[in-house]
């Protein structure tokens, strides 16, 4: 897609499909797999077990996957700054009442739960599906996500952005224990 990013460009080419897509959280989305999971149609997330992130502003980087024109279409602005720059884990729970996620579900029902809903979307008549989705349309974000890219691209380039990123692969943020409190290894790193 012309002047997308090839993270925004991905999104969209997502929300532009004529099924319904469905995204099931029962993990960690943090970055680019939260921007993802905000990108699709519907989300469940299962409690107890998801949690999603936009830590981009630990790193002195904004996202620059679609998420800030994502999650403003899906919360309020103030929910959407607190998400990005409060760069803080959400439970499901809480993920649920900003709207970044339809559901929370427990994580034992959270499987039958989304196999039900597929299956019901699936049995409807043919066309429907498009129908509903072209009457209900993504907003236009074209002019957000340059904005997006341009904020994201500008503080990449920033000495603070390398110094965080490099001092977060040192202290072993890519490591299974870095990846279980990176906002917490990047805290330490950066305050």
């Amino acid at each position: 897609m012309d002047g997308l990013n090839p993270f925004q460009a991905f999104g969209e080419l997502m929300r532009a499909q004529p099924q319904v897509t469905i995204m099931k959280l029962a993990g960690i989305a943090r970055g680019g797999g939260a921007e993802f999971v905000a990108a699709a149609d519907m989300a469940f997330a299962a409690v107890g077990r998801a949690g999603l992130a936009q830590c981009e502003a630990l790193m002195g980087i904004t996202p620059g996957g679609g998420a800030t024109q994502y999650l403003g279409s899906r919360m309020t602005r103030g929910r959407a700054l607190e998400v990005v720059l409060g760069a803080d884990l959400f439970d499901a729970e809480t993920a649920e009442r900003y709207g970044w996620v339809n559901r929370a579900l427990p994580a034992d029902r959270i499987d039958g739960f989304v196999a039900r809903l597929a299956r019901q979307i699936a049995a409807l008549p043919a066309g429907v599906i498009a129908a509903a989705k072209a009457a209900l349309p993504p907003p236009d974000l074209r002019d957000g996500f340059g904005r997006e890219h341009a904020a994201w691209a500008g503080l990449f380039a920033q000495p603070a952005a390398e110094t965080l990123i490099r001092g977060g692969l040192k202290a072993g943020a890519q490591t299974r224990d870095g990846e279980r409190d990176l906002e917490g290894l990047l805290r330490r790193l950066s305050f």
